[in-house]
């Protein structure tokens, strides 16, 4: 286990950030209390004797570097991403040190693609971004299923939530990318990213996700982060994800934040991600469950970041999880939180 080395987790306050502040502790991690609000830190650290704490702005340059100054790496949590994530990878930069966040934005994660490669690989920076659940978890399970093959033809990724309760930020993340599609609907579909306008509700079909969630609802072209972090790496041409209408019901009314169930701070909710890809006739599958998609998202952050700092990885720049890891061996070292199997194909 790596000890000693100081990880500054911006949005340390957050719903995720504090599941992420625990995990990267249990790692043996020190980690730096990051945020915007200095009450919220000074609580936070209370809760966590010996952790020092900074005050930082997106809005303030020299607040971030100041803020970074002898850490080892920086994990980003705050929301929305569209807001928080070309400044502290700019810090990162400045600073030489590794960046990883937890988007789920999919205009956020492009933004980071599309600005930061060529100057993060430049600087021989790693930059993760999406390495939660919602585009790092489906990306190494794509890359996991595509195993030797080099192209597919499609790639679908179906999330079978309990129920979704999202947090503040998930919310006001969701509105900032709404916003920037201007009413349009996002796919990835012939090779590339598209936005369109449709009026008509997404179609609703059946999934079998395997026992116990068993034969869903679920709703087609709800678009996940995974049409950035696959594409990013993976030749497949059509990249789609599916939600259990429930869940997008619930995101929808959100009535209620998670509500912690045991006593590791974990929701109720359970998930399980069943992703297909297929190469002609022929169909792979993989499929992970687990609990509370926010509270694992910090295990597989934390991971990623242990691989970065000790030269696990398989290169540098801007990379989605899949491109970065070794995939299969990522998600066995998930195994206490995150169960993963290959299963028949179904039908798609």
């Amino acid at each position: 286990m790596i000890t000693g080395q100081t990880v500054a987790v911006f949005g340390a306050y957050g719903h995720t950030g504090r599941f992420v502040v625990t995990e990267l502790r249990d790692r043996g991690f020190t980690p730096l209390l990051l945020g915007r609000d200095a009450d919220k830190l000074q609580a936070l650290a209370a809760s966590h004797p010996g952790l020092e704490h900074r005050v930082a702005s997106v809005d303030d340059p020299a607040s971030l570097d100041a803020a970074l100054k002898g850490a080892d790496a920086v994990i980003n949590c705050a929301g929305p991403f569209a807001s928080t994530g070309g400044p502290v990878i700019e810090a990162a930069l400045r600073a030489g040190i590794p960046y990883l966040d937890v988007a789920a934005e999919i205009e956020a994660n492009l933004d980071t693609f599309t600005h930061y490669a060529d100057r993060a690989r430049d600087a021989g920076v790693a930059v993760v971004p999406a390495m939660a659940f919602f585009g790092g978890l489906g990306d190494l399970l794509v890359t996991t299923a595509m195993g030797d093959w080099t192209t597919a033809d499609e790639a679908h990724v179906a999330y079978g939530l309990s129920s979704w309760h999202p947090t503040a930020g998930t919310l006001a993340s969701g509105t900032v990318s709404r916003d920037r599609r201007d009413g349009r609907r996002v796919r990835y579909t012939g090779g590339r990213l598209e936005y369109y306008l449709d009026e008509s509700d997404l179609p609703a079909l059946n999934w079998d996700f395997p026992a116990p969630a068993g034969s869903r609802t679920v709703l087609g072209g709800f678009t996940m982060a995974d049409v950035v972090t696959v594409p990013s790496h993976l030749s497949i041409p059509e990249v789609r994800t599916y939600m259990t209408t429930d869940a997008a019901r619930d995101l929808a009314t959100a009535d209620a934040p998670p509500t912690a169930v045991d006593e590791r701070g974990r929701s109720a909710q359970t998930f399980t991600v069943d992703v297909v890809v297929r190469s002609g006739d022929t169909r792979r599958r993989v499929v992970a469950s687990g609990q509370d998609i926010y509270a694992v998202s910090a295990p597989l952050v934390v991971e990623a970041l242990h691989r970065v700092l000790d030269g696990r990885c398989r290169t540098t720049g801007v990379a989605s999880a899949g491109a970065i890891f070794d995939a299969p061996d990522f998600l066995r070292a998930l195994s206490a939180y995150v169960t993963v199997e290959q299963l028949p194909e179904p039908g798609v």
